[in-house]
């Protein structure tokens, strides 16, 4: 169930900007995207993981641009939503990137 709200919370962010940051998809995406990551892992883990004392800053701008996109202004939400998932997930990028890396390296029939 976590895996499908978080997938169908993308869809509807990535549907969200390509017609032109429609704020009610924008929204339902987010609203999705942070269900299914309660879904995934849990309540507590996912409490404990945006309020960290180090990662405030970036949850605080994360939380700030969901609220700025309910209010319906899309664009600065969503400016606000990047900064806060980029320092938010920064110590995750490099563990994703070698993944990625390590694809290349399957043979190919």
């Amino acid at each position: 169930i976590g895996v499908g709200l978080v997938g169908f919370g993308l869809f509807f962010i990535l549907f969200g900007m390509l017609l032109y940051f429609d704020s009610v998809l924008l929204a339902f995406g987010n609203i999705l995207f942070l269900s299914g990551l309660v879904f995934i892992i849990g309540f507590r883990r996912t409490f404990t993981f945006f309020f960290q004392r180090p990662k405030l800053k970036g949850t605080s701008f994360f939380f700030g641009g969901v609220l700025v996109v309910l209010m319906r202004w899309p664009l600065l939400g969503m400016l606000l939503e990047a900064y806060g998932f980029i320092t938010l997930f920064r110590s995750f990028f490099p563990v994703a990137f070698g993944f990625l890396a390590s694809l290349a390296n399957i043979p190919v029939l």
